[in-house]
């Protein structure tokens, strides 16, 4: 399995934080925030490179962090040539610029570059052998406007996906997906449909919502916290209670 962080945005909505350096290397805890997400895939067993996607303007700044650092696993900056929001390929454009520039033929793990989260992965990807399909990482949000920006999902009593919609303005459930997914690799074909049929290319989560109506996907209810660092509040917070949350 691969794993692929998402990470060409341009963040504008942490400005000034991020005019000059991307959202995922802002400084958190002992280092920054794509770090903290790096250790957590380093730990999954069996996987067997993280490639990141970066956008053309922070290219260099992602291959100097990955050089200044030692991984346990090969480390992989793709530059997607976009140089502004104008002409960004977006979540879905960018897991499909990866899968064709590497050439990928392997399971895919797909995670956002700005979520950072308490739990362990190990057992999700232990969760997606033993199902054998397509995964999504679910978890009980108590507030209406966080499950408004995220993807909303019915299950049923096995925890096979049932509906699944991105950004509902009536949220049908409390289950909302967090942005870590894992993909078999004969799905990854389907990613180059999905954006042919003229798709909406941007958030990650339009894509397993298109999927779960043509392939069974199962959900894993992951057990800790995680945070979507999208906004200068967000971002305080975490940095502000990362030792309680984190303990490193």
């Amino acid at each position: 399995m691969k794993a692929l962080i998402l990470a060409a945005g341009y963040a504008t909505r942490l400005y000034p934080l991020t005019r000059d350096v991307p959202k995922a290397l802002l400084p958190l805890g002992p280092g920054t925030i794509l770090d903290h997400i790096v250790r957590k895939v380093e730990r999954v067993s069996g996987i067997s490179e993280i490639v990141l996607v970066s956008n053309h303007r922070f290219a260099s700044a992602f291959r100097e962090w990955a050089e200044s650092r030692e991984f346990s696993v090969p480390v992989r900056v793709l530059d997607d040539g976009s140089t502004h929001e104008g002409n960004r390929l977006g979540a879905v454009g960018d897991m499909a610029f990866a899968v064709k520039e590497m050439g990928m033929e392997e399971d895919l793990m797909v995670m956002a570059g700005d979520n950072v989260f308490t739990f362990e992965l190990q057992e999700y990807v232990d969760f997606y052998y033993k199902r054998q399909r397509d995964c999504i990482l679910v978890q009980p949000m108590e507030r209406r406007e966080d499950l408004q920006r995220v993807g909303v999902v019915q299950l049923d009593e096995g925890d096979t996906v049932l509906s699944f919609e991105e950004k509902p303005a009536h949220p049908r459930t409390n289950l909302g997906v967090l942005a870590v997914y894992i993909y078999r690799k004969d799905t990854l074909p389907l990613i180059g449909e999905y954006l042919n049929e003229g798709n909406q290319p941007d958030a990650p989560g339009y894509f397993p919502e298109w999927l779960c109506q043509r392939k069974e996907m199962a959900a894993y209810r992951a057990r800790g916290t995680s945070y979507d660092i999208g906004t200068p509040e967000a971002y305080r917070e975490v940095t502000e209670n990362y030792t309680a949350l984190f303990g490193n």
